[in-house]
């Protein structure tokens, strides 16, 4: 039985390092990204592990495409906005709660803006089997580009559209999305300062930040990021 709860509440927090050389990283869960019917996106990132310390964020598209990032962290360039800052509106501190109500229930909040998020997810057959594999490759796997197309045309088979695991970031960064492992979501409600954000959309294009590509439907996943360092100094 899917236990997400027991898997990822409690996760150590860690400072350390990425295992490649010349990289920065991040490692942990959260929701890839969720649409919703009216236009809105949210997405989630829950990184007890990273070369700056703990943080969450909550990430929001409004329907006219403007992005949001809030951060529960002690520094904004110490979080998601160092890599997806240039291509947002808004970006600024904010106490953020996730907490997994059961082993497949998860509820978000945020305080301001105020944000009331519940998601449910599941374990698909294919993302089973997926799942088994992913988890226990190597990261050298991560190192070819075969391997990280194979990846993403698996995605596309999930019905996850035209994901692309690296690419440029916003900021310039030169980055890789690393899931080990994915879930679907299968309802949602969320409310964001007093407006209802419709049901889960299965959109036809993706949705972007900037030229990173997000999920065209709603998915949690298990895994790290990693970037290629830009200045020693910074």
């Amino acid at each position: 039985m899917l236990d997400l709860a027991s898997r990822l509440t409690g996760l150590p927090e860690h400072r350390g390092h990425a295992p490649w050389p010349g990289h920065e990283y991040v490692k942990g869960w959260g929701v890839f990204g969720l649409p919703f019917d009216s236009g809105h996106v949210l997405a989630l990132r829950v990184f007890p592990e990273n070369d700056f310390g703990p943080y969450k964020t909550v990430w929001h598209r409004d329907p006219e495409g403007r992005w949001s990032i809030f951060v529960d962290g002690e520094r904004l360039d110490h979080a998601c906005p160092r890599y997806y800052g240039p291509a947002c509106d808004h970006t600024g501190l904010a106490s953020v709660s996730a907490e997994w109500t059961g082993p497949t229930s998860l509820y978000v909040t945020v305080d301001n803006p105020a944000l009331d998020w519940t998601l449910t997810v599941t374990e698909t057959p294919a993302l089973r089997a997926l799942n088994a594999v992913g988890g226990h490759l190597p990261l050298a796997t991560w190192r070819s580009r075969t391997l990280i197309r194979s990846r993403e045309m698996m995605a596309t088979a999930l019905g996850l559209g035209r994901l692309e695991m690296a690419g440029t970031m916003p900021s310039g960064h030169t980055g890789l999305l690393m899931p080990e492992r994915m879930y679907l979501v299968t309802d949602s409600t969320a409310v964001l300062d007093g407006h209802d954000l419709g049901r889960p959309a299965h959109l036809d294009a993706n949705p972007r930040i900037g030229d990173v590509t997000l999920p065209a439907r709603g998915v949690v996943a298990i895994g790290q990021a990693m970037w290629q360092i830009r200045d020693d100094a910074d």
